[in-house]
């Protein structure tokens, strides 16, 4: 049986209530940053993701800045953002971070009709991307999951 609550006009259970005050209590230790609607096919994209996913953040600065893909100036922007979220929201130490993951989700496409010959077409599906980029604090980690044991 749920207990509810009247808060400002709106019901919510009691369960619901403590589960929020647990999640503001608990430490943070990583941010996050999303770039979506990115016109680069994701499959392009994933290979670069992949080549950072794990590896500090100035490695995969590194790693980004020699690289000569598209995808690598995109990724780079928004690991810089996700860095910047890390540094003023939650105040992170920016040389503990690393790349905690890192992935492209497919977006909408766009189709558009390339004339073929005897009055067909082909449709050509141009890909979007939702590139995600999740940086955590090694050391706030570490000390976390101490304190959880």
């Amino acid at each position: 049986m749920q207990v509810l609550i009247k808060r400002n006009g709106m019901k919510r259970s009691k369960f619901h209530r403590e589960r929020k005050e647990k999640l503001a209590s608990m430490p943070i230790y990583e941010a996050r940053a999303v770039a979506k609607y990115i016109r680069i096919s994701p499959r392009k994209a994933r290979s670069v993701a992949n080549s950072i996913r794990g590896k500090n953040v100035s490695e995969a600065f590194t790693i980004l800045e020699f690289s000569p893909k598209k995808a690598a100036r995109i990724i780079k922007n928004v690991l810089k953002s996700a860095v910047a979220n890390a540094v003023n929201n939650h105040g992170l130490n920016e040389e503990n971070l690393y790349v905690y993951t890192c992935y492209v989700n497919d977006g909408p496409r766009m189709k558009r009709l390339w004339p073929r010959g005897r009055g067909s077409a082909d449709i050509i599906q141009k890909r979007m991307s939702h590139i995600t980029v999740i940086v955590r604090d090694r050391e706030a980690e570490k000390a976390a999951n101490e304190e959880k044991k």
